[in-house]
């Protein structure tokens, strides 16, 4: 292990006035020393998210956070601390979750002295104005209200699919709030919630990079000025069971094809040794954005269906975007789930091919019964040896892209405190070592099945009742494609569709909701 790598949790004892009185109080430190570094990385995490949102106020804890960030100090507004700070090339933000909120800051060492003001005033002193409030909400009401059905049906598949796992728990609702929640937020709410969730008690601190001993114990002091009660911190909701199939398909006006989601209740996080196990499992079906997966060859490679397919073992935040998992969203509720990309709906296949013309649903009914046929297969055979050394190894290389910046291994290093571990890539690398066939065998059948899950669907109102009737009917749903592509295709692969077409799902129910009615 690098010597200059440690993770200390600590119960800190810090000088908390002038006449250097000692007060004792309950923090954890995770520190990541890099002396050849240039740069200085402050992460605040609080051990709340959108799980303390109060209930008819959901977004709450987004909106506080933004604040915090989008609005300036009692000395300074927002603007002057961004002519302040764009000299030093400094930045900071926020990432909110379900269960944490974290505050980033990043600075070169030469302007720490001068940017950690800002730091402090931003974190113990937010101006919290009234502009700055309403510019926040405004933007919040409408990301729940209008965005997030209008920008990517792909991310809106997936806190719908959320929605329906968690329903009637405190992880329902996504982090942005629902509508009635957001406009229900006052300024007043702001301020407290801010000074009952935002403590002291609550506050994990970590710092990398090259800092002096007398910076840090200046850190530590000065966050201890933060409010001193400990927040009574609800339980996380569990995912629900589904029993049988159960789909929600949402019916959108102009949508760009079907986006389906599908998932169930996994009993397994970072914090269980098995996850290494689940992790190799999940590689070989769909790791994201990678053309080597069994979702990805059979969906988009063999049959040119959309752009990619996935499978996930926990959240996976800004999926569209982000090529390797992030940092700063731990969960403590997790589930399995995979991810298909939008694929044609009928009416755009009648547009590009008159052959087609007399079709009824596009390829949505299809790509289901593909993703649900290929877990299925993969959970009564296995992976074979060969499957298992070529994926266990790419991961043990890949997962080491994880932490490329001393701003991710921070956060990494500070999820693995939460997940109760010291340092979640270094154990990870032991596991996947020692890892074995059967021991990844084993988890696929402990953990996933195909009898029982939640499916979301995000289509065009021109398809979602007949996407329904045949989805709940179990009607034969062939895969459709042009005269041209149908004569390049070799006989397995039409083998391997018709029984596609056919491959009964245990489908229980089918619901169409109407997009205006979701987040409600």
């Amino acid at each position: 292990m690098n010597l200059f790598l440690t993770a200390r949790k600590l119960l800190c004892t810090a000088l908390l006035s002038s006449a250097f009185s000692m007060t004792a109080f309950a923090q954890e430190l995770v520190e990541l020393k890099l002396p050849n570094s240039n740069k200085v990385v402050i992460k605040l995490m609080f051990k709340n998210g959108a799980i303390s949102d109060e209930p008819g106020k959901e977004g709450i804890n987004q909106a506080v956070s933004e604040l915090v960030v989008q609005g300036g100090t009692r000395e300074l507004s927002y603007s002057d601390i961004q002519e302040r700070i764009y000299p030093m090339a400094a930045r900071y933000g926020v990432s909110s979750d379900k269960e944490v909120t974290v505050f980033s800051f990043e600075v070169h060492q030469d302007h720490l002295e001068a940017f950690y003001p800002i730091l402090k005033g931003v974190i113990l002193t937010p101006r919290f104005a009234e502009d700055d409030f309403s510019r926040v909400l405004v933007n919040q009401q409408s990301y729940v209200d209008q965005v997030i059905r209008a920008s990517s049906d792909e991310d809106y598949s997936k806190v719908a699919l959320e929605d329906l796992l968690f329903r009637g728990t405190n992880y329902q609702h996504m982090k942005q709030g629902t509508s009635e929640g957001v406009s229900n937020i006052t300024l007043a709410d702001v301020k407290e919630h801010y000074q009952q969730l935002f403590t002291k008690n609550n506050l994990t601190i970590g710092i990398a990079g090259n800092y002096s001993e007398s910076f840090l114990q200046q850190l530590v002091q000065d966050m201890a000025a933060l409010p001193d009660t400990t927040p009574l911190l609800p339980e996380p909701g569990a995912a629900r069971m589904p029993n049988g199939v159960e789909v929600e398909i949402v019916a959108k006006e102009g949508a760009f094809g079907s986006v389906i989601f599908t998932g169930f209740p996994l009993d397994l996080t970072r914090a269980d040794d098995d996850f290494a196990a689940l992790m190799v499992a999940n590689s070989y079906l769909g790791e994201h954005r990678k053309s080597y997966s069994r979702l990805y060859e059979k969906i988009r490679e063999q049959r040119s269906m959309n752009y990619g397919d996935y499978s996930y073992i926990e959240w996976y935040e800004n999926g569209g975007r982000n090529m390797l998992p992030p940092s700063g969203v731990p969960r403590s509720s997790n589930y399995f789930s995979m991810w298909v990309r939008p694929v044609q709906i009928a009416a755009q296949l009648h547009a590009q091919y008159p052959e087609l013309a007399d079709i009824k649903i596009g390829h949505a009914h299809f790509a289901l019964r593909m993703i649900v046929k290929e877990l299925a297969v993969l959970v009564e055979n296995g992976l074979s040896v060969e499957d298992f050394e070529a994926t266990r190894d790419f991961l043990l290389s890949y997962t080491k892209l994880y932490a490329q910046t001393p701003s991710s291994r921070l956060g990494y290093l500070m999820d693995s405190k939460f997940y109760g571990r010291d340092d979640y890539l270094l154990e990870l690398d032991q596991l996947l070592k020692e890892l074995t066939l059967e021991d990844v065998n084993e988890a696929i059948r402990k953990y996933w099945q195909t009898d029982n899950m939640f499916v979301t669907i995000i289509t065009d109102v021109s398809e979602a009742q007949a996407l329904a009737d045949s989805l709940l009917n179990n009607l034969s749903s062939p895969m459709s494609y042009s005269n041209v592509v149908r004569e390049g295709l070799s006989d397995a692969l039409k083998d391997e569709d018709a029984l596609v077409a056919d491959y009964p799902l245990n489908i229980t129910s089918v619901k169409v909701v109407d997009s205006a009615d979701t987040f409600q």
